[in-house]
């Protein structure tokens, strides 16, 4: 039987797993559970009462969070207009391009974190579909990643813009700061990704929405937040 080390018990004394934690709750325990030597990544996860089989239970959206991820995010841009690979490129984009770019992705270069394409150049986007599908990375227009103003698209994205999506088992985890941002900004950004993930219920969706939610940090346990809580907040 494995041992567990000391650090990890002195986390799991400091959890209740059998009770719910209010959102201001975990917020400060995901804090003081976050005792790596890293600046760990605080993450949202969620249960849903959706079927992802079907298109029209399908969730999936965009957020801005009001402190960004604190992460740096490498941005990729397909245009092919002058006007437009300047703004992305005065934006911060990593890479712009078009041909040249679908071919150095198909190469096998994937050193970046998002994607943005306008609406002209998903023609040749979508050879990467393999590539970019199964990373979460193909441009939506239901995300804003499909669009003519790629120089904005940028600039959201690197400010703290994500994307989530329910996976083939109805969970969702999106990323809400790191430890050593203060308790008030990953509360900020949790109450933002909760309230989007509510909004993005589909109308197909009947009975109970949010099964499950909970908060941890890379290595620490998770802090359970209460559905039914949520469901009366945010509804």
């Amino acid at each position: 039987m494995a041992k567990s080390s000391k650090r990890v018990t002195t986390l799991r004394g400091k959890v209740n797993s059998d009770r719910f934690y209010t959102i201001e709750e975990a917020t400060e325990a995901v804090k003081e559970c976050a005792t790596a030597k890293f600046d760990e990544t605080i993450e949202l996860a969620f249960l849903l009462g959706v079927d992802p089989r079907h298109a029209d239970q399908m969730v999936r959206g965009s957020v801005a969070l009001p402190h960004g991820t604190g992460k740096q995010v490498r941005v990729v841009v397909f245009c092919e207009q002058e006007d437009q690979i300047k703004a992305a490129t005065d934006a911060g984009a990593e890479a712009v391009g078009g041909e040249d770019l679908v071919q150095r992705i198909q190469g096998g270069w994937t050193d970046f974190d998002a994607t943005v394409a306008t609406p002209a150049m998903m023609r040749l986007v979508g050879r990467l579909g393999k590539i970019l599908g199964p990373r979460g990375l193909m441009p939506s227009p239901k995300a804003g990643t499909v669009t003519n103003e790629v120089g904005q698209a940028v600039q959201e994205i690197k400010a703290g813009k994500i994307e989530f999506r329910v996976d083939k088992n109805a969970n969702i985890h999106v990323p809400v700061g790191k430890a050593s941002f203060a308790k008030e900004q990953i509360y900020e950004n949790v109450f933002s990704v909760i309230e989007t993930v509510f909004k993005a219920r589909p109308s197909a969706c009947k009975g109970i929405y949010l099964k499950a939610c909970c908060l941890s940090s890379t290595m620490g346990p998770g802090l359970r937040l209460d559905p039914a809580v949520l469901t009366g907040m945010f509804r």
